[in-house]
């Protein structure tokens, strides 16, 4: 039996191999690279990140720090001092009393939580409603309704408003609470998305099994859909209250009357008697911040889940 005769490797074989070689050590390489990059950048991406989340908190927190100083020093101490040094006495609560008894506060504070609370629950029902008739029904016109929402949130208000105001003095409502209500009460493309974002998680088969049981459409959507959907309306409620709380145009233009003034208004007014007296204005202001603050971080996470929990389940 004669031995197996060795063939040499051809001038090609010996090219793909080097080329596999070279490239067997260009990918090592590139991986090493990687590595040695990674050890770099990773303190110094946790550093930066850290560094940021500083600034962004003093850009946020300073300014309110120093309105709160401001607020409890007299005229002198605060003529005396600098932005940023504590007042000397924590319990000097006559800015907050001047501005409540003079500057009408209590009155804005009343103004404001009535139309903030009917102007909400109208934009909940009407809402609601909207979501749930476009989403569960099909209907002629469907992607035009859809349509008329994204043109009108387009179109700048303030191109609209010499119309809007006309039509507000021919209801009779202007310089009365209601004005502002009607205005707010409109249902925000925003809403709407969130709502059918969450309505499109919810589903059918809900509604076939209610009215397999007898349920028309009205009860359906008043025992199963709007039970459903407190956590888009608790977002609505947080991002619209925010809004309408903090308004300042549409009430200084429809509301002109010094017994009609919301918060936002009543502030502005105020500093033009006390134009000077910043301690004053900045009691004024706290008092104007901090229901917002609060409410908003008491109820933050609402936010993220309820803009959240509709596209992912």
């Amino acid at each position: 039996m004669s031995a197996p005769t060795l063939i040499p490797p051809s001038a090609d074989d010996v090219r793909v191999e080097r080329t596999l070689t070279l490239g067997d050590r260009l990918r090592a390489a590139s991986a090493r690279n990687r590595s040695r990059t990674a050890r770099v950048s990773g303190p110094t991406a946790a550093v930066l990140k850290y560094v940021s989340l500083v600034v962004a908190s003093l850009v946020a927190i300073v300014p309110l720090v120093t309105l709160l100083f401001a607020s409890f020093k007299t005229k002198a101490e605060f003529a005396a001092t600098g932005p940023l040094d504590p007042p000397k006495n924590w319990l000097n609560f006559s800015n907050y009393s001047k501005v409540l008894l003079e500057g009408d506060m209590i009155v804005a504070f009343v103004n404001t939580l009535v139309i903030l609370a009917v102007a909400l629950v109208g934009t909940i029902l009407l809402g609601t409603m909207t979501a749930y008739a476009i989403d569960r029904f099909n209907f002629r016109g469907r992607g035009l309704v859809m349509s008329g929402f994204l043109v009108a949130a387009l179109v700048p208000a303030v191109t609209t408003q010499v119309a809007t105001f006309k039509i507000i003095n021919f209801l009779g409502v202007f310089n009365t609470r209601w004005s502002v209500i009607l205005l707010f009460l409109g249902t925000d493309i925003i809403a709407i998305q969130i709502f059918m974002q969450f309505m499109r998680s919810i589903s059918r088969s809900l509604d076939e099994a209610a009215m397999l049981d007898g349920a028309n459409r009205f009860r359906i959507y008043r025992s199963v859909i709007l039970p459903l959907l407190r956590p888009a309306i608790a977002t609505v409620v947080i991002i619209k209250g925010i809004a309408i709380y903090n308004e300042f145009y549409l009430p200084f233009l429809y509301m002109p009357s010094g017994d009609l003034g919301v918060l936002s208004t009543a502030l502005f007014r105020f500093k033009g008697p006390q134009g000077s007296e910043w301690e004053l204005i900045a009691a004024c202001t706290i008092l104007v911040i901090v229901p917002t603050l609060v409410a908003f971080l008491a109820l933050q996470r609402h936010i993220y889940s309820g803009l959240t929990s509709g596209a992912t389940k």
